[in-house]
């Protein structure tokens, strides 16, 4: 049987986690840019920023990021960058990551949390339906500044 998983809110940087966290990007996205310490350490110090890792004995073995920020109708949340590395999917840390996102967002005031998720990743979009998240009819914009 797997170790369990404990889900860590990070709250200082290192070296270590930095090396798990690019890892974890690279499985996320083939197109990810590299994410430079001193970028990493920013992130993790940055007040509107949760960074949340899944731990399996001493392997980060997921992460999740959570964006909560106030707007005019009330303080919203995003989750973003979540990954579960392929030989700890079905142990339950993408659930248990999401669920930590969720109640930080909730203990932060959020009204909403929002994310996305590509149409083909079946497992994760079930993952959301079954933690609550409804699939909205809204589309999604993007621009790339500069």
């Amino acid at each position: 049987m797997p170790a369990a998983v404990e889900i860590v809110h990070v709250s200082r940087p290192s070296r270590k986690l930095h090396s798990a966290v690019t890892r974890l990007i690279s499985e996320l996205s083939s197109s990810a840019a590299l994410l430079p310490y001193d970028a990493f350490t920013d992130l993790v110090s940055h007040d509107a920023i949760d960074l949340f890792v899944a731990v399996r004995s001493t392997d980060v073995v997921g992460m999740l990021t959570l964006a909560t920020f106030p707007c005019p109708t009330g303080v919203r949340a995003w989750i973003e960058d979540v990954v579960v590395s392929e030989d700890a999917r079905g142990s339950g840390a993408g659930s248990d990551l999401v669920r930590a996102a969720i109640e930080r967002a909730a203990a932060l005031g959020a009204r909403t949390i929002d994310l996305t998720s590509r149409p083909d990743r079946a497992a994760a979009n079930r993952l959301y339906q079954r933690l609550g998240f409804e699939l909205r009819d809204t589309n999604v914009y993007r621009v790339v500044p500069g």
